[in-house]
């Protein structure tokens, strides 16, 4: 199984391609879809790693797939802008999951 980007920003395709990650720019939100449908399409991809921003444009679809395909794993990173998620992201995620203040 390998790994495969989808990114709307291209310093972040180009960090990911010299790590040895293929990967596509996607800037519209009908270029991402279908990225992400050839994604889950190839058996070969075990794991898509899609920017943030990218993914906040087709959110439905992205939950879709997390909820259920089997393959690929999908992980969210922030682009070179860095993070659009609040800094207590985590925190606040536990907190509302389990009930647990930390």
């Amino acid at each position: 199984m390998r790994s495969f980007v989808i990114s709307d920003d291209s310093d972040t395709l180009l960090a990911m391609r010299i790590a040895g990650i293929d990967g596509v720019m996607a800037r519209e939100r009908s270029e991402i879809l279908k990225a992400v449908d050839m994604a889950v399409a190839d058996e070969g991809i075990g794991i898509l790693i899609i920017t943030e921003t990218a993914s906040k444009k087709i959110p439905e679809r992205i939950s879709a797939v997390k909820l259920s395909a089997k393959r690929p794993l999908i992980v969210e990173i922030p682009s070179r802008k860095g993070s659009i998620k609040p800094p207590d992201y985590i925190t606040s995620y536990i907190r509302d999951s389990i009930g647990i203040k930390i």
